[in-house]
């Protein structure tokens, strides 16, 4: 089982240098996420700050993008990188895709499927001159003129998929390298939801094993001796994550179904989303989160052990201040080797 890590810092300097040290304390491929920066170029900065850890965007959005566009900056940093990137992908939810960013959202899978499609196609064709004529219902893509100068270092990047529902995760299955999780995933969400979709997507493609397919699985951490103190640093990012009803069936799961709809109505009454830590129970987090002391955390990290092939491992930093996320990243960039000790 692979660790790695998502890097967080308040200026692009700061996340470059945490995810150096993340990398020399034993992360095998170090994250960028798109919400408060451009997972993009948050990646090209990894890549030109570390020099043997893989980097991968966990995720960019899929479909803000053109297939065009996202294939190009995927070359780009894998050439920065030395051949180390990984292209993570994810469709977002409606409202994200169509207000915040007026771009079209309509069926998620077959677009993400288009999308994936037209990204390889490019790649593998791009220095041809060919003509391009690709048909789809969300990304038709028609290219003729065009030849790309450059040479293609790699044309099999690994495209990774990110998904919760099971249409999404069976596609995952058939067409992704990887798949990457929600920021909240138990080991129980994992064995019970998770795996079986992903196996039925891989069966749907002849030949093509659970070996080709990378199982990712997010695990956010909040490192300290005392128990409460780590649970309510972490409380500020659940309550984010439920205050989004796409993420319902999630929580039913976890038997939090009641607990999201009260914070979602804190949250509908005003309150912003980074702010709903009083709305979140103890017990909400433990189900949902990897808090406690050293050891503790370790233990529930190795929970995923035989389920998961990556964890991918990152701090809290909803509601808190920039000088809590920080001590949070070093407890848990400070705990990377006790983990890789443990599994060795």
């Amino acid at each position: 089982m692979r660790i790695t890590y998502q890097p967080w810092g308040e200026t692009l300097a700061e996340l470059v240098d945490v995810g150096r040290r993340a990398e020399e304390a034993g992360a095998e491929v170090l994250w960028t996420s798109e919400l408060h920066r451009s997972a993009t170029v948050t990646a090209a900065a990894l890549a030109q700050g570390t020099s043997r850890a893989r980097i991968g965007t966990s995720i960019a959005l899929a479909f803000v993008r053109s297939p065009m566009i996202t294939a190009l900056e995927a070359l780009d940093i894998d050439e920065m990188s030395g051949g180390r990137f990984i292209l993570g992908l994810g469709s977002g939810v409606a409202r994200l895709n169509e207000l915040w960013h007026n771009a079209r959202f309509g069926k998620p899978v077959p677009h993400l499927r288009e999308t994936v499609r037209n990204i390889r196609y490019f790649w593998q064709t791009c220095t041809s001159g060919a003509e391009i004529a690709l048909a789809g219902d969300y990304e038709p893509m028609h290219i003729s003129g065009y030849q790309r100068p450059f040479a293609v270092g790699r044309t099999d990047i690994p495209i990774y998929l990110a998904a919760m529902g099971p249409q999404m995760t069976r596609l995952a299955g058939a067409i992704g390298d990887g798949w990457i999780s929600h920021e909240l995933c138990s080991p129980a969400y994992l064995a019970q939801r998770v795996l079986p979709e992903l196996t039925a997507g891989i069966a749907r493609v002849p030949g093509r094993t659970r070996a080709d397919v990378d199982v990712v699985v997010s695990a956010c951490c909040s490192i300290d001796d005392d128990a409460r103190v780590a649970r309510r640093r972490m409380a500020g990012l659940v309550g984010f994550y439920a205050s989004v009803r796409t993420y319902a069936d999630f929580f039913e799961f976890h038997g939090l179904a009641q607990e999201q709809q009260q914070i979602i109505d804190v949250f509908r009454s005003g309150r912003g989303a980074d702010h709903l830590a009083d709305s979140v129970s103890d017990a909400m987090v433990d189900a949902l989160a990897l808090t406690g002391d050293r050891d503790r955390v370790v233990e529930r990290i190795m929970a995923y052990r035989g389920l998961a092939d990556s964890v991918k491992l990152s701090p809290p930093t909803h509601g808190l201040s920039a000088a809590e996320t920080r001590l949070a990243q070093d407890q848990i960039i400070a705990m990377i080797a006790d983990v890789k000790e443990d599994l060795a």
